[in-house]
């Protein structure tokens, strides 16, 4: 039987998640008004948020300045891509862990998940020679020389990165999807005749639909979001959003109301996804929570 919540417990609950989540959001709030302010009143302190005057000239300068879309462009085909190529990897890496464990799964799973606890800078070095001085892995094979070719501000060289970052993340969730689901099904089409790629493909994948689908979303927002290899690893070609934002820090001074511009046009795009999918994120994040 389930236990009756007084009113008051509902309406104090009530109050700190809205406080919690206006704390939250605040940040967000504060750059979405400040890049509608002109720079004197960007800078005026107080600020003057419903007396100070109301312009959209920062996002012109911005889009003058920058192509916008170029990065948005970028930001969308490293996410996208690397999470695809993530789920083709962490799907049977999880169902096999889900299904067919051994004694070292949950250490095997521990460890992957270790490896976010890394500090990255502590692999940008080794990271960045591999990728800019290809000579040390790459050696001239007669027919062609692949010891100049550089893969730094490359799909090629930051998709793979951005798919490893995240790949401990999306297969522990998937694993902890894959749990919830009763191998006797998986076993029962296997009699009737199902292969492995049926088995996954039309009996394991619908049933976890929902935790995919979150997977996905999670896993395109962390790599949108990345910040740390594409400063570090980019610079024109397949420079990010990150990258579009940091042009407007300058050893001439900040530009508060064209970097608080260049920021709400950057997360403008993943807090649309977001809103328009919450549902399914919810739902899939909660996923076999409840038995």
């Amino acid at each position: 039987m389930a236990r009756r919540v007084s009113n008051g417990k509902m309406a104090v609950t009530t109050v700190a998640a809205w406080a919690i989540g206006i704390l939250l959001f605040f940040p967000i709030l504060w750059t979405g008004l400040a890049a509608f302010k002109t720079e004197a009143d960007a800078y005026t302190m107080p600020q003057n948020v419903l007396t100070s005057g109301w312009t959209t000239e920062n996002f012109g300068i911005v889009q003058e300045r920058s192509n916008y879309l170029r990065y948005a462009l970028n930001s969308a085909i490293l996410s996208v891509v690397s999470t695809l190529l993530g789920l083709l990897l962490a799907v049977p890496a999880a169902w096999s862990m889900a299904f067919m464990p051994t004694k070292r799964t949950k250490d095997t799973l521990l460890w992957m998940l270790s490896t976010k606890m890394m500090p990255p800078a502590g692999a940008l070095i080794p990271i960045y020679l591999i990728l800019n001085r290809n000579g040390l892995i790459f050696k001239d094979w007669g027919f062609v020389d692949l010891r100049s070719y550089s893969l730094i501000d490359t799909y090629t060289g930051l998709i793979p990165i951005m798919l490893l970052l995240n790949l401990p993340i999306v297969v522990w969730m998937l694993y902890t999807y894959f749990k919830e689901i009763p191998g006797e099904i998986l076993e029962a089409a296997r009699m009737d005749g199902a292969g492995l790629w049926h088995e996954l493909t039309r009996v394991l994948a619908p049933m976890a639909l929902p935790g995919i689908a979150s997977t996905f979303l999670l896993a395109v927002i962390l790599a949108w979001n990345e910040a740390f290899w594409t400063l570090n690893l980019t610079n024109k070609v397949a420079a990010p959003l990150s990258f579009f934002i940091s042009e407007y820090s300058s050893p001439e001074g900040q530009f508060w109301a064209k970097l608080s511009a260049a920021s709400t046009m950057a997360i403008a795009p993943i807090l649309i996804l977001g809103w328009f999918s919450q549902r399914q994120l919810v739902r899939g994040l909660t996923f076999g929570a409840v038995k």
